[in-house]
């Protein structure tokens, strides 16, 4: 059984994990643990670079946390121009697989609080009463009226970062390059 660390407490977040593992793994065949750690970047990460970076730094941290692990997890969500979207970074000890999530534009009044400061999770909960949303379904699940949900989305990111994790193609070549 794989042990997997995710570099959240968020539990939208943590079931898009245990569900790509899931998938790609088969039933039972990983223990989540969550694993409260850094980002080193800021509270809302704003651009491409600082949100992958936020991604990448949560698994360093989780690494030093949980050294003994088989994979650790980072997802960060972040705002570009007038979208949201999120990177997801899994390493094993040997590699690392990336990718970044679908994105959806977001109205001008909560990019005007975002370019304002405040995060993405503080305007949705403002607009919404529901202090959790961001826990919950989010942004997204808000604007697709449930139709996607921030779970569903990583999830399908978080499928794509497993690919160098079982593809046959990547791991020969990933073996070739270690040779």
């Amino acid at each position: 059984m794989y042990h997997v660390v995710a570099a959240t407490t968020n539990p939208a977040k943590i079931k898009a994990i245990q569900l790509a593992f899931e998938d790609t793994f088969g039933q039972d065949q990983c223990r989540i643990e969550s694993v409260d750690v850094a980002s080193g970047v800021s509270l809302q990460p704003i651009g491409n670079h600082e949100t992958r970076t936020g991604a990448r730094q949560r698994v360093m941290e989780a690494r030093q946390v949980r050294p003994e692990a088989d994979f650790w997890v980072g997802v960060e969500a972040g705002i570009e121009e007038n979208m949201t979207f999120a990177w997801m970074t899994v390493e094993n000890p040997q590699t690392r697989g990336e990718s970044r999530s679908a994105s959806l534009m977001l109205p001008e009044t909560i990019l005007q609080g975002i370019r304002a400061g405040r995060e993405l999770g503080s305007e949705m909960a403002t607009i919404t009463g529901n202090a959790e949303v961001k826990r919950q379904g989010g942004a997204i699940g808000i604007f697709t009226d449930g139709r996607l949900s921030r779970t569903s989305v990583y999830h399908q990111a978080l499928l794509l970062a497993l690919v160098p994790f079982h593809n046959p193609i990547y791991q020969n070549h990933n073996n070739a390059a270690q040779k």
